[in-house]
């Protein structure tokens, strides 16, 4: 690795990747690779903190796999892996374990809501995994990370965690504080048929989402269906925000068609919601078609999916064990 800014992020491989994950994760992994070093990892530990099929679980990390290739991440640019072949994220993790504090985790939003109202029947690791996260990035002295909003507070645990461990063990600037990348245009893509709400697999309806491996008459359908508005579009942002359904339809289209989104509410303001639906049903056949095609075509082939992932592993690992080392010296581990 050179001296390059060096990008480390995560998806995790529950299944099903959809719209969201494209445009706020694979999209930019993507963009990112033609400047950046980067490294991008099937979180699968992360993925049991809750309990997966062990046979579900290993199909999700190789069609998360085919989903990032897919979407265009290449092999030879970027270090592409799975988090559990490289044991210095676990080991890295105990030790940021002993160096966060309780109270940084109690402020941890995300832990509430995913644990919901009985939290003392969620595991340990959905308590602490905030800690994970910090050792995926720190492991490798990321410098910067893709975040969406619902990851803000666990970067700036990072950066907290790497500043208490610099300064536990007089070792200035050892792991660099890592900087977020957040996307100007878009940050969260959010439910077809609930405009509040993330979008997401776990919704019940599928017409909520629209989901990477779906094929072009799929597409037309979901967006024909998604919740929009019988009135003309408005021109201005502050009315549409009370109809967030209407808003996420152009907040998709305008990062889609590469547009400001204030252009394209000027573009559509005054129109009906069918137009708006037209072109952006256009627009996602041409680009997530494809790339649906793709995911398809490289599940048929696990064993080169396998063979990628590997060599994957073996690169992270060369820097995971240098960095290591160092790591085990300052902490006094033989």
């Amino acid at each position: 690795m050179s001296k390059k800014k060096l990008v480390f992020s995560g998806v995790q491989p529950t299944g099903n990747l959809h719209l969201g994950n494209y445009l706020g994760a694979l999209k930019k992994f993507v963009s990112l690779q033609k400047d950046m070093e980067c490294i991008y990892c099937v979180v699968d530990l992360h993925a049991i903190t809750v309990f997966q099929d062990p046979i579900q679980l290993n199909e999700n990390i190789l069609e998360t796999t085919a989903g990032f290739l897919a979407s265009g991440l290449d092999p030879d640019k970027s270090i592409i892996f799975n988090q559990s072949s490289v044991s210095g994220h676990a080991e890295l993790a105990w030790i940021l374990n002993c160096v966060s504090r309780m109270g940084w985790l109690n402020r941890m939003t995300q832990f509430k809501d995913k644990a919901g109202a009985d939290k003392e029947k969620a595991s340990v690791g959905l308590y602490i995994y905030p800690n994970l996260m910090a050792a995926d990035i720190l492991l490798y002295k990321a410098t910067h990370v893709p975040v969406g909003d619902d990851q803000k507070q666990h970067l700036e645990l990072s950066r907290d965690v790497a500043q208490k461990f610099n300064n536990d063990y007089k070792c200035k600037d050892f792991f660099p504080l890592p900087e977020p990348l957040i996307s100007k245009n878009i940050s969260r893509v959010m439910s077809l048929r609930d405009g509040t709400k993330k979008m997401s697999k776990s919704e019940e309806s599928d017409y909520s989402r629209i989901n990477l491996k779906d094929s072009a008459d799929e597409i037309r359908k979901k967006i024909k269906k998604a919740k929009s508005d019988s009135e003309p579009i408005p021109d201005d942002i502050k009315m549409l925000e009370k109809k967030p359904e209407a808003l996420n339809l152009l907040t998709i289209y305008a990062e889609l068609s590469k547009t400001d989104l204030k252009k394209t509410i000027a573009e559509m303001s005054g129109k009906d919601y069918s137009l708006l639906k037209a072109k952006l049903t256009e627009i996602l056949i041409e680009e997530i078609a494809p790339v649906g095609k793709e995911i398809k075509k490289l599940l048929n082939d696990k064993q080169q999916l396998k063979k990628i992932l590997l060599k994957g592993s073996e690169k992270a690992n060369v820097i995971a064990e240098e960095n290591l080392k160092n790591i085990r010296e300052k902490v006094g581990l033989i």
